[in-house]
């Protein structure tokens, strides 16, 4: 990935997040969750589901949770994923402001750690937890990068200003590695019948993982998604590109999450779905962050 511009040569930027979850049209329930979060030197402010804030006195937190178990406990998975990152990272944010750039990795891979002996802990202790787990896809946004770390098969896509989409995120399944190692296209991967076999997952009485660690560059007009499979299940790679650059005119006025879920849903609706979109603007105003519903 390239490298973003320098601390002191960095325009001023806003960004703007749209976020929504749907169970669809199968599933009794939803066990996706998302989490939008601004942070600072006071602590860890929660962020509607549609807001705009500028980017530099604050960091931002992004992430998509899917998670899986009987009865409920896969709601209840997904629904700790996100929670513990509120807490853990308002401890992690003061060692981050003396140099996150040298030292990303090894607090998401212990946000990680903490999250999976979490969930075991609860599976190994009430019945009605056994088993439960559930895939984390998170990103940490601060001027110039997006930091992220991942485990499981929700995804974080990156669409650059200059065109494009990339996955960022590998999904942890064997037909995943061979999408990645070309030994399958796209149109193969959906079709496989072992897509959804997970190999990595928090929790689900796993005992090690490995997440997925990386950064990217970013600069005014990148954006990035964040999903869960679901919405993976209703789009394909190129349509997600379309809805997100150029959608139709009769949507066009809705919230970027909004359009990829609502669209997703309607072409199959099979799994819950959850989309999370982040762009990065130059600023021309100064907006304050919240909630449009």
């Amino acid at each position: 990935m390239a490298n973003p511009p320098q601390k002191e040569t960095l325009p001023a930027c806003l960004v703007r997040w749209s976020g929504l979850t749907d169970r669809g049209r199968v599933r009794p329930n939803n066990e996706d969750a998302f989490l939008a979060l601004a942070i600072d030197g006071h602590g860890v402010h929660h962020l509607g589901k549609i807001g705009e804030a500028p980017l530099g006195g604050m960091d931002f937190i992004f992430a998509v949770s899917d998670g899986m178990g009987g009865a409920n406990a896969g709601e209840f998975a997904s629904r700790i994923a996100v929670d513990r990152i509120t807490r853990l990272m308002a401890r992690s944010f003061q060692v981050a402001a003396i140099g996150l750039s040298s030292g990303f990795s090894d607090i998401l891979g212990e946000l990680f750690s903490n999250i999976h002996h979490d969930l075991l802990h609860l599976g190994y202790s009430y019945e009605e937890c056994a088993g439960m787990g559930a895939t984390l896809t998170l990103g940490w946004l601060t001027p110039g990068w997006l930091y992220f770390a991942h485990v499981g098969d929700s995804r974080i896509y990156y669409l650059p200003r200059a065109g494009g989409l990339t996955q960022l995120t590998h999904d942890h399944t064997h037909v995943g590695w061979l999408r990645r190692t070309g030994r399958i296209n796209e149109s193969e991967h959906r079709m496989h019948p072992a897509r959804n076999s997970l190999q990595q997952v928090l929790g689900a009485g796993q005992q090690i993982i490995d997440p997925h660690i990386g950064a990217v560059g970013c600069e005014p007009g990148d954006r990035f998604l964040f999903c869960s499979d679901g919405l993976i299940d209703g789009l394909r790679d190129r349509r997600i590109e379309e809805a997100i650059r150029s959608p139709e005119p009769a949507v066009a006025d809705l919230p970027i999450a909004r359009r990829l879920v609502e669209e997703a849903v309607a072409v199959s609706g099979r799994d819950n779905t959850t989309a999370v979109v982040v762009e990065i603007l130059r600023a021309t105003e100064n907006p304050v962050a919240g909630s449009q519903g």
